[in-house]
């Protein structure tokens, strides 16, 4: 499926061929980004039913220093709702982008993350947040998953992926684009 933009307004329809191809495939474990846990809030239904989901969310600081996106009841509601919530350093910017930023030039794993993004934003974070579940032990090893991921707010990509630890990180397959947006 491809959609005519990026964005928001592609987020249902997004969760919605997550699900089927995860009904489909026999995919037990869905990884979803989220900043502030309304994308997350989709996949409730789902968690409650047996599905394994995890949701990463924005470190700590990611856009004010000591500022968490998710609210703490947010977190709450989906935690009790049987979803995993997760929040971690990215893994494809970090300390690099820190770096980077003070002292100029560009790392590699900026250029993974560049490259990514020629699919599309949703893809890189799609990635990344795969790999940032598994190194939180959230999902297993090269075990096929659902990543859903988007550009900004919302979701507006889902891939079939099996996840590699960050170490390794170029061990990390994708397997199937079930959406994405035409870029723009």
């Amino acid at each position: 499926m491809y959609f005519e933009k990026p964005g928001k307004q592609n987020t249902q329809e997004t969760v919605n061929i997550a699900l089927q191809a995860a009904k489909e495939l026999g995919i037990d474990t869905i990884v979803v980004a989220t900043n502030t846990g309304d994308t997350a809030d989709l996949l409730k239904d789902a968690a409650r039913s047996g599905l394994h989901v995890v949701a990463v969310s924005h470190c700590f600081g990611f856009k004010d220093p000591e500022v968490q996106e998710m609210p703490a009841e947010r977190k709450a509601a989906l935690e009790a709702a049987g979803i995993q919530v997760y929040t971690a350093t990215h893994v494809l910017s970090g300390a690099e982008r820190g770096l980077s930023a003070k002292f100029g030039g560009i790392s590699p794993i900026e250029v993974m993350a560049y490259s990514l993004r020629m699919l599309g934003q949703g893809t890189k974070v799609a990635v990344e947040c795969s790999v940032m579940a598994l190194d939180g032990g959230m999902i297993p090893y090269q075990k096929p998953v659902i990543a859903i991921g988007g550009t900004g707010r919302g979701a507006d990509t889902a891939l079939v992926l099996r996840a590699a630890h960050a170490a390794n990180i170029l061990d990390t397959k994708i397997d199937r684009v079930l959406c994405k947006p035409v870029l723009v």
